[in-house]
């Protein structure tokens, strides 16, 4: 029994009494209704009511959002409302993964090592043996790159399970013991202490599948003040006592321990679980020795005992012991029938008593005269219990091979200490001759530098006024720019304003009521439009006098859709639509971006002049971790020629285009992206911005 009472103890509290569940109405920042929620749903769990904490949990995941440290602890309790209700290992496997995402996603890593822990049993119940080899891959990986306290003292002792399970006990022990060591420099609580004790008990486990049941009595030894205030791990360690006194045929201390158990008050599936697991002890202890009916008493128990646990394993091992009794009080009927039962899983859980099981099987068949039967189990048996031979006889090789590399590297350790003393006596000769060419070489280094630093005084009045001149050149270009910017964002506004006003001031006749109300109410919109217009790019221009440079922040794309739809809302015969499903956030300069796309616009309102059914798409989307903005007209089109300025640096710009595509080049380059142009004559124009 490799798990079962060793699973969670990371994260008892003490408090068992659930408040009444928070009225979050009553506070004012999601923060703190994230807060109260959580102190909620961890009290539930405290409770053991699964059922309630699946529910609480799916609410806090809801409540979280974009909070992806609350939401990953979220996940992760959702995770055990589902561990720990009828064992959902897949369910649970499924959000434990949720959580190491997001826990992953901000680096939070008292959640991640949560996660972590969590999987590795999940992975194991669920026999995903190539999930859970990355894992242990990757946990590797977290302790050599943390210092983290809590991490290490988690994490080792996950490492050590996962060697457990593959019966490879010396590095078991190993990172056992090195979890030990962190989980002692941790602050003390009663959970830590206990788990100290825990991990002292899985220590003895393993010297008890070794046989080595003297060593096994000494760390259960070592665990006693640990666990004392622990109902539940003690009658653990008392049915480790039991296994090892049975195995050296000390009946005294046998049923010493066994009535024990039986005093140690612990909630009811634990309680059966450590009743079934002593009973079957018992079963075995008796069976050894021949007492044939007292073993089948005790296996009653145990089996019945394992149904009420409703623990899978501990009912598959009860099985087992109750075939074997069956078995030898020769109704090898009912034992074919037990073992059947007992095998269903066994594989997954324990090899050890997979093989037992089938061995088993096929003495019953062979004993009932069905040779066919028996010699179908027994092949089942010789196979799995020579895996388990070969497995055990490559640990052992193992163990053989690392002693001997041991010995080696001692050995050599000890010819360089004799080899290191005489350098060190070469190195003291060596040391005193290069003292007397270092001082020769620092002379020599202090006239190069005397002389280089006379002709760098030249070069520095030189360089002073050629800074001088360029930063001239520079404010020659800002200035230029703004100009440019001013004249392009502004003519094509301030010129339909105008066109409005001519037209109801010249041309009266050809206006009915309704249509000069509705033009009056969009020259009104259209100035105050180009009056935030004109604001916004002056401020921006003033911010840039001294330094045009890009200042980056994050931008949702929708907020930059609607400034740009308000000032071009007085082209009203041109239909400009923008889509943006996936709600996108830019991090980039706003002024610089809405700069591009108001030029965007404006050429592309250009291009559409007497187009009928003129249309613009402003799009926004993300792919392949990349961000895009496109705009797409359905004007005339043209060849490259016509956007060579996009390419070309040698393009030079003209009063009346305005800003035009260079700037545009310029500007995009500024903050980190590039513009490509498709165009088809007759049929349109598409800009696309790539970030």
């Amino acid at each position: 029994m490799k798990k079962v009472g060793f699973l969670f103890l990371f994260f008892i509290s003490i408090s068992v009494f659930a408040q009444q569940e928070p009225n979050l109405a009553r506070l004012k920042t999601r923060n703190e209704k994230l807060k109260a929620w959580l102190k909620y749903t961890n009290e539930i769990l405290d409770l053991e009511d699964y059922p309630k904490l699946l529910i609480v949990s799916q609410k806090g995941i809801q409540l979280s959002g974009d909070h992806l440290a609350y939401k990953s602890r979220f996940y992760f309790l959702k995770g055990n409302a589902y561990e720990f209700n009828n064992n959902q290992s897949k369910k649970a496997a499924e959000n434990y993964e949720l959580a190491l995402k997001y826990a992953q996603k901000v680096k939070h890593l008292k959640n991640e090592t949560s996660a972590l822990m969590r999987l590795n049993y999940a992975y194991y119940a669920l026999n995903e043996t190539s999930k859970r080899k990355k894992l242990i891959a990757y946990i590797k990986q977290v302790l050599d790159t943390t210092k983290n306290t809590y991490t290490q003292a988690v994490l080792n002792g996950s490492l050590g399970e996962y060697y457990l399970d593959y019966s490879e006990y010396e590095n078991f022990i190993n990172y056992q013991l090195k979890a030990i060591n962190y989980k002692k420099l941790l602050v003390k609580s009663v959970a830590n202490t206990e788990n100290i004790g825990v991990s002292y008990c899985q220590i003895a486990s393993a010297y008890v599948k070794m046989k080595q049941f003297n060593k096994a009595i000494e760390y259960l030894n070592e665990a006693r003040p640990y666990i004392k205030t622990s109902p539940y791990i003690s009658a653990f360690s008392c049915n480790y006592y039991m296994q090892c006194f049975a195995a050296q045929k000390k009946t005294d201390s046998v049923k010493k321990y066994y009535k024990l158990i039986y005093t140690y008050p612990t909630a009811k599936d634990s309680l059966f679980l450590n009743l079934s697991f002593a009973n079957q002890s018992m079963s075995k202890f008796y069976a050894d020795q021949g007492q044939t009916n007292t073993a089948y008493y005790y296996a009653k128990k145990a089996v019945l005992f394992g149904q009420k646990s409703t623990d899978e394993e501990i009912l598959m091992e009860a099985n087992t012991i109750m075939g074997r009794v069956l078995y030898e009080k020769k109704d090898y009927k009912s034992a074919i029938e037990t073992l059947k039962k007992a095998s269903v899983n066994a594989l997954n859980y324990d090899k050890e008593f997979f093989v037992t099981i089938n061995k088993k099987l096929s003495q019953s068949y062979a004993a009932l005269g069905l040779w066919e039967e028996a010699f179908h189990y027994n092949e089942i048996y010789s196979k799995y219990n020579d895996e388990m031979m070969h497995e055990s006889a490559k640990q052992s090789i193992a163990n053989a091979e690392a002693r001997y590399q041991n010995k080696t590297k001692q050995q050599k350790i000890n010819n360089l200490s004799t080899e290191n003393t005489i350098k060190n006596i070469q190195i003291d000769e060596a040391k005193k001759q290069r003292l007397y060419l270092i001082s020769g070489l620092a002379l020599v280094a202090i006239i190069g530098l005397l002389l280089f630093n006379q002709n760098q005084n030249r070069k520095k009045t030189n360089q002073k006024l050629q800074v001088l001149n360029q930063e001239l050149d520079e404010a020659n270009k800002i200035k230029a720019r703004f100009f440019s910017i001013l004249n392009h964002d502004l003519r094509s506004p301030v010129s339909n304003l105008i066109h409005f006003l001519h037209l109801q001031t010249e041309n009266p006749e050809l206006i009915d009521e309704e249509t000069a109300a509705r033009m009056q109410t969009k020259v009104i919109s259209g100035a105050e439009n180009l009056l935030t217009s004109m604001e916004d790019i002056l401020l921006w221009s003033k911010g840039q006098m001294e330094n045009f440079k890009p200042h980056f922040k994050e931008i949702p794309v929708d907020a930059i859709f609607d400034e740009i739809q308000k000032h071009f809302s007085s082209n009203e015969n041109i239909s400009i639509l923008f889509e943006n499903p996936e709600s996108i956030i830019l991090t980039t300069d706003e002024n610089y971006l809405k700069t591009i796309i108001r030029n965007l616009t404006g050429n592309a309102i250009k291009a559409l002049d007497k187009r009928e059914n003129p249309k613009i798409i402003w799009k926004a989307w993300q792919e392949n971790n990349q961000i895009f903005l496109s705009i797409t007209d359905n004007g005339a089109g043209g060849n490259q020629e016509k956007f060579k300025a996009l390419y070309d640096d040698s393009e030079v710009i003209g009063i009346k285009s305005g800003l035009g595509l260079h700037l545009i080049r310029d500007l995009a380059t500024a903050i980190n992206c590039k513009i490509e142009v498709s165009s088809k004559p007759d049929f349109g124009t598409t800009f696309t911005i790539i970030f």
